[in-house]
């Protein structure tokens, strides 16, 4: 006769037995590598480092080394967590890419071809170190260096060049996103500065920035003016968003501000319109064009190698036609973005890019990103849901991508009003009500 166990010794003997650690990836699943090992770039089909200079060239390895050792093996446990790995910030700022295009103030004084380039390595491993520093850099950095004075540049720049000390930008409100310029955070004149009150919410690095770049309107003249408010002033609070599903590393925050005093040395003398604002969104989005075509580089590395490593029907999956047709799929998406990229690059260092150029660039991108990174997931199979193997996590950080710094649908339509002369931003019957 089998005598029932005592339930107490059974739910001890389940417990014990669903808190097991799960099994390193590496020995659950040998026939292929993890991108903790980070696959070898096999993705500039059409060579186009040839165009780079040798000054480029040689950053592109000292970046692509860097995070190919310190972030890769690190990415898929922090980005579960959706916690940032604050130890790599010391090890990205001596890579020397943090302030990108601008000259002086201990900042590296890239081309802006060199600091795309960049941007695209860190991405290739992961987008979220690539948003990071992109918010720091050419958001918060670029907008000292454009519409701030001389003593703001020397005293916030040479820290923020070496990300001794972290910066974030503030424009985006609960109620305007891609319409930001109808923003309601409101500055008040008052003796020695300005008094700040009002939300913001989407901002990366705002839950630990030291340096937060805030926009808000004027409220003696209307206007757009921009401030730079430290980290830890009365009436300042940020918290974190939850429950994202992309960027998870990223610490996107909900900043409130309830009277929030800046000294009058503090406010940017270069933002006096929402219109200074596009100063510094004409390179910012360059280097986002740059994100989703770093993603989709380490997508296709990742799928070459699991391609030829995985063997099914005893024969590696790289031996299958159908797989064969996908990848080069990617592979050629991967070469046209690369191509419109630097173009757009060069168009910009010869002051001939415009903001329709711009936007098509990373609308464009953008979506062949998206097709090219849901190719590599259905080529993972069931591994291709797992952040281990690189494809599940860049799948999902790329959906933010496709909507911050202006969505696909509102970057077309900036294009569209640039080749026909119409704008079309809101309904018909709107903008002739508005009119009356």
């Amino acid at each position: 006769m089998t005598i029932p166990p005592n339930q107490d010794d059974a739910n001890k003997a389940r417990t014990t037995y669903f808190n097991l650690p799960a099994l390193d990836v590496s020995l659950a699943f040998p026939q292929a590598t993890p991108a903790a090992i980070f696959p070898p770039c096999t993705s500039d089909y059409y060579q186009s480092n040839d165009l780079l200079t040798p000054e480029e060239q040689a950053l592109r390895m000292r970046v692509r080394q860097s995070v190919e050792k310190e972030v890769a093996p690190i990415m898929a446990e922090y980005w579960e967590k959706a916690a940032f790995p604050f130890h790599i910030i010391p090890k990205l700022g001596a890579l020397r890419i943090a302030g990108g295009t601008i000259k002086g103030y201990g900042c590296p004084g890239l081309s802006i071809t060199a600091s795309a380039i960049a941007t695209a390595e860190v991405a290739r491993v992961d987008a979220s170190c690539s948003t990071f520093i992109l918010v720091h850099s050419s958001l918060a950095m670029l907008t000292i260096a454009l519409c701030g004075s001389e003593a703001q540049k020397q005293k916030y720049l040479p820290s923020l060049a070496e990300l001794k000390t972290v910066a974030c930008w503030a424009l985006t409100e609960p109620d305007y996103g891609s319409d930001a310029s109808a923003l309601k955070t409101t500055a008040t004149k008052v003796e020695g500065g300005w008094m700040l009150d009002g939300q913001k919410r989407w901002i990366g690095n705002a839950t630990f920035a030291d340096v937060l770049i805030i926009f808000a309107r004027n409220t003696t003249t209307n206007q757009i003016n921009g401030y730079i408010v430290n980290k830890n002033v009365p009436g300042l609070k940020a918290t974190k968003i939850e429950n994202k599903i992309g960027l998870r590393m990223v610490q996107n925050g909900d900043i409130l501000l309830k009277q929030v005093f800046v000294p009058d040395e503090d406010r940017l003398p270069g933002v006096n319109s929402f219109q200074d604002t596009n100063k510094v969104l004409a390179v910012s989005r360059v280097m986002v064009c740059w994100q989703p075509i770093g993603i989709s580089m380490g997508v296709y590395d990742m799928c070459h190698r699991y391609l030829k490593e995985r063997k099914q029907f005893g024969a590696p999956l790289a031996a299958f036609q159908i797989n064969q047709e996908k990848l080069v799929h990617m592979l050629g998406n991967v070469q046209a973005m690369i191509l419109i990229g630097w173009r757009l690059c060069k168009l910009y260092e010869t002051g001939k890019m415009t903001p329709g150029q711009a936007s098509m660039g990373k609308s464009w991108i953008s979506v062949k990103a998206r097709e090219t990174v849901a190719l590599g997931r259905e080529l993972l199979g069931g591994n291709g849901i797992l952040s281990d193997f690189l494809v599940a996590k860049a799948f999902c950080d790329l959906e933010p991508i496709y909507t911050y710094e202006g969505t696909y649908d509102i970057n077309s339509l900036v294009t569209g009003r640039e080749i026909t002369g119409f704008a079309s931003f809101k309904p018909a019957a709107l903008s002739k009500r508005s009119r009356l």
